[in-house]
């Protein structure tokens, strides 16, 4: 059995949080699909959502955050047990985005956003 390194650093903190967001992409049945979801944990670098979809690993989705119309395209990197409640799908977004969840309390390990420049 290969070695997990468990104790390798992640690269932004976990929060536990419900985000509404839409999931959209091609399952692997090669069908199109559109799923409204909530997140179960976000980071800066992408999240874990119940789907009810069959999806593969390294899948590419893209998420919409229904409140800012923001889009994000993210590779699936963990597909958990199905439960009554979907699969448990993790994604992580081909870009960091920590703002695309639109938390008011980032955590300190996530990237500010980038400085906006205002015509004078």
């Amino acid at each position: 059995m290969p070695d997990a390194d468990f104790d390798k650093a992640r690269r932004s903190t976990r929060v536990f949080m419900r985000v509404r967001v839409v999931v959209a992409g091609k399952n692997s049945d090669n069908r199109r699909f559109r799923e409204a979801c909530e997140t179960i944990v976000i980071n800066a670098h992408g999240g874990l959502m119940y789907l009810n979809q069959p999806l593969a690993m390294n899948a590419i989705v893209v998420l919409t955050n229904p409140f800012t119309q923001e889009e994000q395209e993210s590779r699936v990197v963990y597909l958990g047990e199905a439960t009554d409640k979907g699969q448990r799908v993790g994604v992580e977004f081909l870009t960091p985005a920590p703002h695309f969840w639109g938390v008011d309390f980032v955590p300190t390990d996530w990237p500010a956003p980038p400085a906006t420049v205002r015509p004078s």
